[in-house]
């Protein structure tokens, strides 16, 4: 622990004299671990396929950071992760597409791993963080985010500050039912949309992705422009429930698909006539992409880790 308070210490002399400071900062994906340097902006951004075990996360996070650091003095590591983050206690609670990250103090272990302050915060919650600090959601008070990646996140902003709730579960809307047996993340992912469209035409799970499965649709493959049709009923509908709990000034999505230019016009018509069939068609909304779009986690991580240690 004096170790640990030494180099915040540092972190915080160096900061009054102007020095320099870069953060590692790591994004936990279902698929893949996306990572980056922060020095004043994103640099030197990559990534590594997802490992099956927590060794091998390890062992691949230590790497990053010891190739990394031939070119970078680290005051500390941020880091955003699936799951119910608690920050104070270092732990991840909850579920999520990565099963080995839960449930054990992983703060401490990865500061031991890496010698170095670390920042733990959910990865909804920080798409979130770097919208309002300086992306879409920086001129509002409430916000509801939506992010979209191999399963679905969230997060609820009122007065520009996170809503967490009792159990760290505000915002999880991806374990939604949108009936008896399909969650929004299991209905309302391009992940998932390409994962049936390959078992439907047989096809080698994996060998197709939500990208591939648009661009079949837009070349008027029938199944393709099926399940592209039930990714966007099922999208608007958890919308649709989401948008009626804290009413906010703005609906802010995020995640890969983001990516996808027609997202946010074509998402609008399924939800506008979700509103005129239920007799809202005079219900205002604000519907947008956020800012950062792939980003948004490492940029939030970041400001949570400044948060944390000092900085902002």
């Amino acid at each position: 622990m004096q170790i640990l308070n030494n180099l915040i210490n540092d972190m915080n002399v160096k900061k009054d004299k102007g020095e320099e400071m870069s953060i590692l900062v790591f994004d936990m994906g279902g698929t893949a671990v996306k990572y980056g340097v922060w020095d004043e902006t994103l640099k030197d951004q990559s990534s590594f396929p997802t490992p099956e075990t927590w060794l091998e996360m390890t062992q691949n996070l230590k790497s990053v950071q010891e190739k990394l650091s031939e070119r970078y003095r680290f005051t500390g590591v941020a880091i955003s992760a699936p799951g119910s983050v608690d920050a104070e206690l270092g732990i991840i609670g909850g579920i999520s597409a990565i099963e080995y990250i839960h449930n054990f103090n992983i703060k401490d272990e990865l500061e031991n791993l890496f010698g170095l302050p670390v920042s733990l915060e959910n990865d909804a919650n920080s798409a979130a963080l770097a919208e309002v600090w300086l992306g879409s959601a920086k001129d509002v008070n409430d916000a509801l985010f939506v992010v979209i990646g191999t399963g679905i996140g969230g997060a609820v902003i009122q007065d520009r500050k996170l809503l967490k709730g009792k159990n760290l579960f505000a915002g999880e809307f991806g374990i939604m039912m949108l009936n008896d047996t399909t969650s929004f993340s299991h209905g309302a992912t391009a992940f998932h949309m390409a994962r049936r469209y390959c078992e439907r035409m047989n096809l080698k799970q994996g060998s197709l992705s939500g990208k591939d499965i648009f661009e079949l649709a837009e070349q008027e493959d029938k199944i393709a422009q099926e399940e592209v049709d039930k990714f966007y009923y099922n999208l608007s509908l958890g919308i649709y429930n989401i948008m009626f709990t804290t009413d906010p000034e703005t609906i802010i999505l995020g995640g890969g698909v983001t990516q996808h230019k027609p997202l946010v016009g074509t998402l609008k018509k399924y939800l506008d006539k979700r509103l005129k069939d239920s007799g809202l068609e005079s219900y205002n909304y604000d519907l947008q992409s956020c800012t950062f779009l792939n980003d948004a986690n490492l940029v939030g991580a970041v400001y949570a880790h400044l948060n944390q240690y000092g900085g902002i």
